[in-house]
């Protein structure tokens, strides 16, 4: 392996933002985890670290494209006219170097491009030969999405890569296979490989496409026209060959008599990471949280201390960022936060809330209120939407959350967003409500 300089690979930082003072016996301590990753940009790895620091935009990655091919792709045509056009506009965005494939989905996985169970590698040929490989793609057949993401780990796997991404165009529902298979191929791909999920049009599943994203460490996004499918695919191409380390896991420490209670992104979206924790050792757990380009994100973790006295301190737990390697040892990249407990008898500091930690609280609050008044308005309860849905008003407008915003004036009347009192509109767009619900995880910074 080449050996590169520091300065060549992503350089990762952990601050930590909490009220770290608690009344006397107080147990919940609050804090906000940024992790920023920035620096890199060379293909090549760390002396010691082989497959860690991938550079996507190099040889160590590689990237499989899922294509709706179901009959309901052909209504209206430009639904699979567009499919074509934005899988072409992918292909012609990865690096060379870059390891990939085609795949065709219907109730059966298709390898479209290259074929044999194998990966193409992009060059100018390869670029051509995949796109004149799209001109045989046609609509017809079932959906079965497990089939496709089985297929695409089994061409990602065959490649000696890092960093290995999906990205999934549906519009339809999962309906040629049970949940319970989706589910057992998200579980038996989670771990190896991220994915972008994006439905067009609006006879898809939100549920469905933002579980497969979120399962596998990646985006869900609405593409309602069809036409914007080119610029949607490019944008996720250019960030997927923008990452550069695959598999950084959080990992807490903590010592004998706390708990995590939980760990979650919070920005740039809400992700739930609690129950994706694994084993590190004594007091030890990781919590996976995908490949890094040159970006920052924000996790909030609750730990539960045991009660103490006025004037006792004690660290509540320790924050670290490490990629597990093949043989089971783990490389720290080196960047470290402690989250702190002291017990005070000053009110005014045990009761002030750190800025980071309400405003968080509040965006984890937005997304569940959302998708809540989302279902109660399907299900014909308008007072209870009504109530969760202003509530979702008054926490985009106290949060700076523009765009949330903007998304809930399609869906309510506003009439005092302080207080949050909307009234349901009596006609949603379809694409509009499904947009606000697949949005609704979309969080904003906290403001400094």
């Amino acid at each position: 392996m080449a050996n590169f300089s520091k300065s060549n690979v992503p350089q990762f930082s952990v601050d930590v933002y909490q009220n770290e003072y608690l009344p006397e016996g107080g147990r919940e301590v609050n804090a906000i985890v940024t992790v920023s990753a920035t620096g890199g940009g060379t293909v090549g790895g760390a002396v010691g670290a082989p497959h860690l620091y991938a550079a996507g935009r190099g040889p160590d990655a590689a990237v499989a494209i899922m294509v709706d091919c179901s009959g309901s792709m052909d209504y209206p045509p430009t639904k699979m006219r567009g499919a074509r056009e934005a899988t072409a506009a992918a292909i012609d965005t990865l690096h060379d170097g870059v390891h990939f494939a085609v795949i065709g989905g219907t109730h059966v996985a298709k390898e479209v491009y290259p074929g044999n169970g194998r990966l193409a590698v992009a060059d100018a040929a390869t670029r051509g030969q995949a796109k004149e490989a799209l001109r045989r793609l046609s609509a017809g057949g079932g959906t079965a999405i497990g089939t496709w993401l089985r297929l695409a780990d089994r061409l990602l796997s065959s490649a000696e890569v890092s960093i290995r991404h999906g990205i999934l165009l549906t519009d339809g529902r999962n309906e040629h296979e049970s949940p319970q298979d989706l589910k057992a191929a998200l579980d038996s791909c989670a771990g190896r490989f991220t994915c972008d999920a994006r439905g067009v049009g609006t006879d898809w599943e939100v549920k469905e496409v933002t579980g497969i994203a979120s399962a596998l460490l990646g985006t869900a996004d609405i593409v309602a026209d069809p036409a914007a499918l080119s610029a949607d695919f490019t944008q996720m191409m250019e960030t997927a060959m923008g990452k550069e380390v695959a598999d950084v896991a959080l990992r807490l420490w903590t010592p004998v008599g706390t708990e995590i209670k939980f760990v979650k992104q919070v920005a740039p979206t809400v992700e739930e990471l609690t129950g994706r924790r694994t084993g590190a050792g004594p007091r030890a757990g990781d919590y996976p949280t995908g490949s890094w380009g040159d970006e920052s994100r924000d996790y909030h973790v609750c730990v539960e201390v045991p009660s103490a006295g006025v004037g006792q301190e004690m660290l509540a737990a320790r924050v670290s960022l490490v990629v597990p390697q093949g043989d089971g040892s783990v490389h720290n990249l080196g960047a470290q936060g402690l989250v702190k407990a002291v017990w005070t008898d000053d009110m005014v500091a045990s009761t002030r809330i750190n800025a980071q930690v309400a405003h968080y609280t509040g965006q984890a609050e937005l997304a569940q209120v959302i998708q809540q008044g989302l279902d109660l308005r399907k299900s014909g309860d308008v007072d209870g939407a009504t109530a969760k849905l202003g509530r979702a008003v008054q926490l985009a407008s106290v949060s700076g959350n523009a765009d949330t915003a903007k998304l809930l004036a399609k869906v309510v009347d506003v009439v005092d967003a302080a207080a949050g009192t909307v009234r349901l509109k009596a006609r949603v767009e379809e694409a509009d409500e499904m947009t606000l619900e697949t949005r609704s995880t979309k969080t904003v910074r906290v403001k400094k």
